[in-house]
């Protein structure tokens, strides 16, 4: 034992700087380093959460550090980035914090900067499918009706923000291009799509949860009349050339009557799908109103029952309070 206890300083001097040489050597074939991963952007809502975040950012850049070794094999798979929506609060410009965790041991990862978002309200509205068709000269449409899951008329839900329903009145449709020269059409599983007061529903605009419509295709029923020279069309409400006062806006809108009966030559009659009234100005109103305008019928049609105004109904409310962020 005595080759051990002889100078026991100076050998343990030795052994530790072997042990930091095999450290620094191992060290400079494995040195610390960092990457910076773009990868997907989940959202964490409260349960029964009632908001929904407009046009949220899907992907968010990461920056992780370890050993270069380690750090190497890292993908986009490993990186779980979270933004938290569990306290947000309907509202422009929100921050949420985003957290991001590794599921590669060894990797210390940098959390993004908090993004900022804008959050709405989540509602629900029933729509009733209309159908829409046009008659083939010579005939009539009696009845055009939709029917989704054995019920007639079909009603669907259409869940998303509630900005998105007010003031653009949304509204449920099946088109059917084709003219109606028959008496009878039936039609299973036709797709149904979203319109506003402006045209066709966007769908393309994401939101977070995801905007939802629970039904998407009807079939239709379609009766037709031969030798017919009349037709009901509804009447379609434009948008308003000006909107309520800040502070309030449009939760509904009605017209009386809801449809007309035109008549005139079948051609002419067959171009008419709708007739749109004028918009009217709502910049003085902060109460539910009633407006009467006159019908423009299209050239070469007239009412059947000379039916010259239509009321026009908005029901208009104050904005809901928001509670500031905290």
């Amino acid at each position: 034992m005595k080759w051990i206890t002889d100078d026991w300083r100076l050998k343990l001097l030795a052994l530790g700087l072997a042990i930091l040489m095999l450290g620094a050597v191992a060290f400079a074939q494995n040195p610390p380093t960092s990457r910076t991963l773009t990868v997907a952007l989940n959202y964490s809502f409260a349960p029964s959460s009632t908001i929904v975040i407009i046009t949220p950012p899907t992907k968010t850049s990461v920056t992780f550090t370890g050993l270069s070794d380690v750090i190497a094999a890292v993908t986009p798979n490993n990186l779980t980035a979270t933004a938290d929506a569990t306290k947000a609060k309907p509202g422009a410009a929100q921050k949420l914090n985003v957290t991001v965790v590794s599921s590669v041991q060894g990797v210390n990862v940098q959390n993004p900067a908090p993004i900022v978002v804008n959050i709405d309200r989540l509602a629900e509205k029933d729509l009733t499918v209309q159908v829409i068709a046009h008659e083939a000269p010579g005939f009539h449409i009696d009845t055009a009706q939709a029917t989704c899951q054995g019920i007639t008329p079909c009603v669907v839900h259409f869940t998303g923000p509630l900005s998105w329903e007010d003031p653009v009145s949304l509204s449920a449709a099946i088109i059917y291009s084709a003219p109606v020269n028959l008496t009878e059409i039936r039609q299973p599983a036709q797709p149904i799509v979203l319109e506003t007061n402006s045209g066709p529903f966007d769908v393309s605009r994401v939101t977070e949860p995801s905007w939802e419509l629970d039904i998407r295709a009807a079939d239709i029923h379609i009766l037709a009349t031969p030798g017919s020279n009349s037709s009901t069309v509804p009447l379609v409400d434009a948008v308003p050339s000006h909107l309520p006062p800040p502070g309030y806006h449009i939760v509904g809108v009605t017209t009386n009557p809801a449809t007309v009966v035109i008549t005139g030559d079948p051609v002419a009659l067959g171009k008419v799908q709708r007739i749109t009234l004028p918009a009217v100005d709502l910049s003085s109103y902060t109460s539910t109103v009633t407006i009467k305008v006159q019908i423009p019928y299209p050239a070469g049609v007239t009412p059947l029952n000379s039916v010259a105004t239509a009321a026009i109904t908005y029901q208009i409310v104050p904005n809901p309070a928001v509670s500031p962020s905290p």
